[in-house]
């Protein structure tokens, strides 16, 4: 059975902010003041959808939008939100089992790879990564270690809770931010959160 955060969708976003406050939001927030106006964009695990709202904020119109989310309780919420004048075509998938052209100007990946085991969020990352253009731009944020005792802690809690709940497979962090440089992306801007337990980072491909 693949992970889906289909069982907590009725209280992701109240859960979220009870623990995190509105660091999660924030941190999304800043990455997509990245978005140039007319892009086409994938968002990879848009969740209960809240990040279309915001993204219209910015860009009522002209962006073309592939929205994939996993759990169908999820996808019901997105579909919900506010695009304004832009064209979102949604899809109820695995972003691993999408079929995708390989000229997307923005990737939007929040708060995805931290659901996967290294091998497995090798292999999304190379899927998702073939997606984005030359010169394309890659928008991401998860969780990162610093060394502060508190963050292991939470961090452990945050995925025995949702390997009960959800049924995700990571018991830690993959090396995600190796595998933007081993891919040759260039970060262009970085920003932490929550006492930098969460990392923003804006990368171009070359």
């Amino acid at each position: 059975m693949s992970a889906s955060y289909n069982n907590s969708a009725w209280f992701y976003d109240r859960l979220c902010r009870v623990i995190y406050g509105m660091a999660l939001k924030d941190t999304q927030i800043f990455l997509l003041n990245f978005i140039p106006g007319g892009a086409k964009i994938l968002v990879a695990g848009g969740g209960t959808g809240w990040i279309l709202d915001e993204i219209t904020r910015i860009h009522p119109e002209g962006l073309s939008i592939t929205y994939v989310e996993i759990a169908p309780k999820m996808m019901a919420l997105s579909k919900m939100r506010n695009v304004g004048g832009n064209s979102v075509g949604f899809v109820n998938a695995a972003i691993e089992d999408v079929p995708l052209s390989a000229d997307f100007d923005v990737i939007v990946t929040p708060f995805l790879f931290d659901n996967f085991i290294q091998a497995n969020f090798e292999r999304i990352f190379v899927h998702t990564h073939s997606c984005l253009k030359p010169g394309g731009i890659w928008l991401n944020c998860d969780f990162q270690l610093t060394g502060r005792w508190w963050q292991n802690v939470l961090l452990k809690i945050m995925f025995w809770f949702f390997r009960a709940i959800c049924n995700i497979e990571a018991s830690k962090l993959p090396d995600i931010q190796s595998q933007f440089y081993f891919f040759g992306y260039k970060c262009i801007a970085r920003k932490m959160f929550y006492r930098d337990f969460i990392i923003a980072g804006v990368y171009r491909a070359t």
